[in-house]
């Protein structure tokens, strides 16, 4: 009674904890009042397509430059590992004040490699991202008399092989009443807001905050002998007819490109707080739930059948084994077969131990890096608003609990040795350099690629030196730090002895490792189809919100995980095969066999329009990336519960 007293309590709590999320969550830090002809300023982020997969600057197509010139914005570490390089643009309105034909600016005539490389970004279906107040500009097109949502819009289009750029744009400034009107203007930039309570009544003006952005890009015929004249800002000196169903601007090589834009504000109901519920729409929501639902409800029933089969059968071997009395026992050893004739080799050290213990301590830091980052994502604490912070926050989670995968990494190295702390300092050391190293490995290789290709996506020279010291100057530490506590703790205790000669396995019909890796297929069911979700999130530039399922698939994938380890390591102990270390690690490590498979076919069918093999390079060192960090936590997880269950098992029998 009191267990489920117990647990009770920890599901009221939870769901309070969940409940203060939701109540919480308020994408994009703090509202910004603007007052009537407060100034704004639209920035520009780097230019995506999902063809390539590679983003660029987005002055490094020949586009109007701010008189100011270009500056970047603040960025933190998850937005320049992501690629994002947010500047500012030329673009700028006044709050709730409508203008119409603002002439931008005139280009110089285009070069032959300024011609290549718009007509290069427009056959790879390159999107521009502007940003207003925090939020991206959002397009709507109408498709069989349904409309279908955007973010950024098209360089320009192909039209009977001659190229057309979107030159004039048409904003719309969604805004809602700043309610409270005894409040002073908000000063700097939303993420650091100050609201300062005033009894001036001068200053109580209506204020107004951005609840949406969006854009119409036409591509109009500007009149280039009217425009010589003009300065940027200037009114065009005649109607611009903004039709978005027709193109007239094409570009040709010798030519300059005329850009204008006209912005209107609407005030609307939409309130601040609710401001990306229409970026946060996802077409087929139901069939999204349901699905994740149906998935998890087959999943829990299967792991519920194959645990309790699994629980009976160990309980009635258990049963009849301690039932037997000793002249019984001596009598009948001979007869005796499975789990019981391994008492003496089950905890013989395996081969390599100390690649075990990097792979196990490593492995623990990844998913207590995943579990935290995702609960703290599916709070709100890390919102679709906040670019970058996702990213930011698994950096951060990972340095720190590299004193977890020292102590974990040690303290199983003393196990296998028997209480012997020898080497801990070398385990260690080279737990803080193992997964780091290959991950440091493959993406410098892939930086390369990106380097070449002039990418914002590639890594600046300046952030590969900060991740280095986060890595030799907090994470080593740490992890060094936590091999020392795990050289201090006790080491646990064998429940057996292990003899000196190993016992002969005997021979069996089909290969142990088969059964392996064909056990990853049940793991991988709980979670492909939220894969589809957050392959979709990555490669296709949709936004990722549901992290509560998220974290409630990944829950259920370490139940499955530590379950399908289990059955696999009692079914290789009925068999007499006591070789169960590293077959345990990779019953539940094969699923990221079948997750980079699945990446593979994403690849084909999804990302059919991928052109390049820089692109399709790039695709797959990523997948390989996510799929060996897979592999190390699932992995874990399955050596682990089979450690547990093996050192139970054994310890439950009555030997002499």
């Amino acid at each position: 009674m009191d267990f489920f007293r117990q647990f009770k309590i920890w599901v009221l709590f939870t769901c309070l904890l969940f409940e203060y999320g939701f109540g919480f969550y308020l994408p994009g830090s703090y509202p910004h009042k603007y007052v009537i002809g407060d100034p704004l300023s639209v920035k520009v982020n780097s230019l995506t397509s999902i063809d390539t997969e590679i983003p660029f600057s987005y002055y490094s197509l020949p586009f109007c430059e701010p008189p100011e010139g270009v500056k970047d914005s603040a960025e933190n570490l998850g937005e320049l590992l992501m690629g994002d390089r947010i500047e500012n643009s030329p673009y700028r309105f006044k709050m709730n004040t409508n203008e119409t034909q603002i002439f931008l600016c005139k280009t110089n005539p285009l070069s032959a490699d300024d011609f290549k490389i718009l007509e290069k970004r427009i056959d790879e279906m390159y999107q521009v991202n502007l940003i207003l107040d925090n939020l991206p500009a959002i397009r709507y097109t109408k498709k069989e008399g349904f409309f279908l949502r955007w973010t950024g819009y098209p360089v320009g289009i192909k039209v009977q092989d001659l190229y057309y750029v979107f030159n004039h744009l048409k904003f719309t400034v969604l805004i809602h009443k700043y309610e409270d009107t005894n409040v002073a203007r908000v000063m700097g930039t939303g993420d650091a807001a100050e609201v300062i309570p005033t009894d001036d009544t001068t200053t109580s003006v209506p204020g107004y905050m951005v609840v949406g952005f969006e854009v119409v890009p036409c591509s109009v015929l500007h009149n280039i002998d009217s425009v010589k004249n003009l300065k940027m800002y200037d009114k065009y000196p005649s109607a611009i007819n903004c039709d978005p169903t027709s193109v007239e601007m094409a570009i040709k090589e010798g030519q300059p490109m005329v850009f204008s834009y006209e912005v209107s504000f609407v005030e609307s109901d939409i309130k601040w707080p609710s401001r990306w519920d229409a970026y946060l729409k996802m077409e087929g929501a139901k069939v999204h739930w349901f699905s994740i639902l149906n998935s998890l409800m087959v999943i829990t029933f299967l792991a519920g059948i194959v645990l309790v089969i699994f629980l009976r059968t160990v309980r009635r071997d258990l049963t009849r084994y301690e039932e037997i009395d000793k002249e019984a026992q001596a009598q009948m050893n001979e007869e005796l077969s499975g789990w019981k004739l391994v008492v003496a080799d089950v905890f013989r050290a395996p081969s390599h131990p100390a690649l075990l213990c990097i792979m196990i301590g490593d492995g623990v830091q990844i998913l207590g890096m995943a579990v935290v980052t995702i609960l703290f994502a599916a709070l709100g604490f890390m919102s679709p608003a906040s670019r970058g912070t996702l990213i930011t926050g698994m950096l951060f989670f990972y340095v720190i609990l590299g004193i977890v995968a020292g102590y974990v990494a040690v303290r199983l190295w003393r196990t296998i040795g028997c209480g012997d702390s020898k080497g801990w300092v070398s385990v260690s050391w080279r737990v803080a350099c193992f997964f780091p190293g290959i991950a440091f490995l493959i993406l410098t290789t892939l930086n390369f690629l990106l380097w070449g290709s002039h990418s914002t996506g590639a890594i600046p020279f300046s952030l590969f030196v900060i991740l280095l010291l986060l890595w030799f100057c907090i994470s080593v530490p740490l992890t060094l730090v936590g091999g020392y506590l795990g050289a201090k703790a006790p080491h646990i205790e064998y429940p057996v002895r292990t003899n000196q000669i190993p016992r002969e396995i005997p021979a069996q019909k089909y290969p142990s490792w088969l059964l392996v890796l064909g056990a990853g297929t049940l793991p991988f069911g709980t979670l492909f189809i939220e894969l589809f979700f957050i392959m979709s999130s990555i490669w296709m530039g949709r936004v990722y919100y549901v992290f509560g399922f998220l974290f409630i698939v990944l829950i259920l994938l370490v139940v499955v995980c530590a379950e399908v380890s289990l059955v696999l390591t009692y079914m290789h102990l009925c068999v007499e095969d006591w070789k169960w270390w590293w077959k345990s690690f990779f019953a539940s490590g094969s699923v990221a066999i079948y997750i980079f498979l699945y990446s593979i076919n994403y690849l084909v069918f999804d990302l059919k329009s991928l052109s390049g093999p820089v692109s399709a390079t790039l695709y797959l060192g990523y997948s390989f990336f996510m799929v060996f960090a897979i592999m190390l936590a699932t992995g874990t997880v399955g050596f682990l519960s089979s450690f547990w269950f093996v050192h139970y098992l054994f310890s439950s029998v009555k030997l002499d």
